[in-house]
C-alpha cells in the first residue's frame, strides 16, 4: 500500500471554497480502480489548512493516480490556491490493504 499525507494551505481567499474547488478531483480519485481510500479533513487551528490521507493499492496505482487527467487539472487548479507549496509524506507499506484497528480505544456504553 502507498500511503500519503499532504498538507495544503490555501490562501486566505481561498479557504472557504477549497472543498469545492477539489470535489471533481476527490470524486474521480476515489472511483480509481486502485485507490483505496481519499478523506479530506480542515484543522481545528486553522481553517485554511487542510490535510489529504489517501492511500493506492501499490506503486503502479500510485502512477495512475498521478498520470491522471483529472490529477493534473486538480494540481493545476490548486496551484492557483495555495499559499505555499505543500507538504507531503509518502510512504509504501507492504502487505497492507488500508487502515487497521486501534487496540487502546473501542466503543463503550455512555
Amino acid at each position: 500500500m502507498i500511503f500519503i499525507t499532504v498538507k495544503f494551505r490555501a490562501r486566505p481567499d481561498r479557504g472557504a471554497d477549497w472543498l469545492d474547488l477539489v470535489d471533481n478531483f476527490t470524486q474521480a480519485t476515489r472511483r480509481e480502480q486502485g485507490n483505496l481510500f481519499f478523506e479530506w479533513s480542515r484543522s481545528v487551528d486553522d481553517p485554511n489548512v487542510f490535510v489529504l490521507v489517501e492511500a493506492f493499492r501499490d506503486a503502479d496505482a500510485g502512477r495512475e493516480h498521478v498520470e491522471s487527467t483529472h490529477f493534473k487539472l486538480a494540481t493545476e487548479a490548486m496551484s492557483h490556491a495555495v499559499a505555499q507549496t505543500p507538504e507531503i509524506v509518502s510512504v509504501e507499506i507492504p502487505d497492507r490493504e488500508g487502515w487497521d484497528r486501534m487496540a487502546e480505544v473501542s466503543p463503550r456504553e455512555a
